[in-house]
């Protein structure tokens, strides 16, 4: 990769290698926002959240 592309779009040194059908796709890799997921399930439980324990067991059973 030319040494300006890497300098710009690949500061960390790490990059996506993606190859579709005959093309090869390079991207700069970039970590997930994760914040966008926050707040997007909702469960019915019936343990308290200050008892995380009690929480975890209920979810697990709930498989």
């Amino acid at each position: 990769m030319p040494k300006e592309w890497r300098e710009k779009y690949a500061k960390r040194g790490k990059v996506v290698l993606k190859i579709e059908n005959d093309t090869t796709i390079i991207k700069p890799y970039e970590l997930a926002d994760l914040t966008e997921f926050f707040d997007k399930i909702e469960v019915d439980i019936k343990s308290g959240l200050s008892d995380w324990k009690s929480v975890r067991r209920e979810l697990l059973e709930a498989r």
